[in-house]
């Protein structure tokens, strides 16, 4: 298989419709199809599942994928610095739970980084999301947490996709509430006390479990849930709705002037915050500085 046949792999992939990746790379539908079964046949395994909405990558596809973002990149850098005699463009990906503290790491990494190419890219999402784009290699590491409930869960998952879990800090339980809240004077509250407000959580898809849930205790009932997908929207809620939701309590004031308090959950329960990374695989150099600028959030 080529080089080109790689990124068309990739770009099939991430249009999820072998006509619209056509259309992106400007060749006909039956080349590029005639492309995708050729690289199929030479690997051996079905990459692609077919259906009236388009493709989808199948289990064995996404490790494929994975490795062929690999190939490509490297030859990218290659080409970079050999031909077009000009500094490597350096490539990080970093998939995360919604933290505040992930992106002020990534903003401090861009700055101590200071060349003038480069690829950056974060993505805040879904916890199961997150476990899929390191193991596809897509992204060079994710960040999530672990406790009671979740580890087991997670942990077989880790081990199915060949993943290691490394700790950064723990945290105890905390709710994020606007300052304004009934409750944002009390130096401590219960999940008792929080009953009569709105919960507010990140919406996780298919995988709506305690398990991939980014906040704790969701498995308790409450009277009123709000899901979103967007951290801006969860802040505007927790302000305009007398929202709660339950989370590090790292919140920087900066972000949000002092419109938003973090008070301490009477709770038992302590939060492992960590990455995931490749068992192949070490951090590399931006990995390691943005590692380093993780740990400077322990509370």
């Amino acid at each position: 298989m080529t080089l080109q046949q790689l990124k068309y792999m990739i770009i099939v992939a991430e249009r999820g419709s072998i006509t619209e990746a056509a259309k992106e790379l400007y060749i006909s539908q039956p080349s590029l199809s005639g492309a995708v079964k050729e690289v199929e046949k030479e690997s051996g395994i079905t990459i692609f599942s077919r259906c009236r909405a388009g493709v989808a990558l199948t289990k064995e596809g996404m490790e494929f994928l994975g490795y062929a973002r690999q190939v490509v990149q490297q030859m990218e850098l290659l080409e970079s610095k050999y031909i077009d005699k000009k500094p490597a463009k350096q490539r990080f990906c970093v998939s995360t739970q919604h933290y505040t503290f992930t992106t002020n790491a990534f903003v401090e990494l861009i700055q101590r980084f200071g060349q003038e190419r480069f690829e950056f890219i974060l993505n805040e999402t879904q916890t199961h999301q997150i476990v899929e784009d390191v193991r596809n290699r897509f992204s060079d590491l994710g960040i999530l947490y672990l406790y009671n409930s979740n580890e087991n869960v997670l942990r077989k998952l880790f081990e199915e996709y060949n993943l290691n879990f490394f700790e950064l800090f723990t945290a105890m339980p905390h709710i994020f509430i606007g300052k304004d809240h009934p409750l944002a004077k009390c130096a401590s509250v219960s999940l008792d006390d929080l009953k009569p407000y709105p919960r507010l959580s990140f919406v996780q898809g298919t995988y709506e479990s305690s398990n991939f849930s980014e906040e704790l205790f969701s498995n308790e009932p409450v009277e009123k849930s709000i899901k979103v997908s967007d951290r801006a929207a969860i802040v505007n809620l927790m302000i305009g709705l007398d929202g709660y939701t339950i989370s590090s309590g790292i919140f920087p004031k900066y972000l949000q002037g002092d419109s938003i308090v973090s008070i301490p959950l009477e709770e038992d329960e302590v939060m492992h915050i960590g990455y995931i990374l490749n068992k192949d695989k070490e951090l590399s150099e931006l990995g390691e500085i943005y590692v380093e600028a993780l740990k400077q959030y322990q509370i």
